[in-house]
């Protein structure tokens, strides 16, 4: 079943979609070398909740905190930790938060200090992913268009798409239909239609990833001596065209 969202909804999920952004932005202040993954998720609890908002990670499954920490090789749902990120890292934080019962979620990788050319030329190609994808959300368009814009684009720029996860449709509940695989064929998939919200997040890696989820339960690598990237915004399309719901100081019309 896909929902589709009233302007009102909308509304409400922006409202919310700029709580998240502000939180993930003092979050990423604090990202630099002799910070914890625990620290970080203490930080970005406090800031939710003084907001109004809800952690939607917590209790989500049983995942046992607020936000994720992925640093290097894992690409998604690392738990935080108390071992420090260090300088030359790159580190994925991924978290959602409830306002006024609508679900927002957004990803950012970020360098920690110093790093190689070819880890910040991943993150910014993972940034650039996104909004390839974004520019497919367009009357007439389907899920395939949006999917295949960003396998294109990375391809091209020599990385990975992973197809192991993929991003999803949300609203009154943390995933909805449809799936937003980042691989596809254009014109393929589930039509886009005015009121539809998405959170689309490409997940990359430097080198072919074979995924494993390691004994946590959660945490995805994708093995050691590669390295992955992450950019996600919950996005619609409105009457208007495409809205990036999450925007924050790295909005891009």
């Amino acid at each position: 079943m896909i929902y589709l969202k009233r302007p009102q909804e909308l509304a409400r999920m922006q409202e919310g979609g700029r709580i998240l952004a502000s939180v993930m932005e003092d979050v990423h202040r604090e990202v630099r070398a002799g910070v914890t993954p625990q620290q970080l998720d203490k930080l970005a609890r406090r800031g939710i909740r003084a907001h109004g908002a809800l952690p939607a990670q917590l209790g989500y499954r049983s995942y046992p905190a607020s936000i994720c920490v992925s640093p290097n090789e894992v690409v998604v749902h690392g738990i935080p930790d108390d071992r420090r990120l260090m300088d030359g890292d790159i580190v994925s934080i991924d978290f959602a938060v409830i306002y006024e019962g609508y679900y927002v979620d957004m990803a950012r990788t970020y360098p920690v200090g110093g790093v190689s050319p070819e880890a910040m030329h991943l993150i910014e190609a993972t940034r650039e992913a996104f909004w390839r994808g974004f520019a497919q959300i367009q009357p007439g368009n389907r899920v395939g268009d949006v999917s295949h814009a960003i396998e294109q684009y990375l391809r091209a720029e020599g990385l990975f798409a992973v197809r192991d996860f993929v991003g999803h449709g949300i609203g009154r509940s943390f995933h909805e239909e449809p799936d937003v695989p980042n691989v596809g064929e254009a014109g393929q998939g589930v039509p886009l239609r005015v009121g539809l919200a998405l959170a689309v997040e490409p997940m990359v890696t430097l080198r072919e990833p074979r995924v494993e989820i390691l004994e946590d339960g959660w945490t995805a690598s994708t093995g050691a001596g590669n390295l992955a990237a992450h950019y996600e915004n919950t996005v619609a399309l409105g009457v208007d065209g495409p809205i990036c719901l999450t925007e924050g100081a790295e909005h891009r019309p």
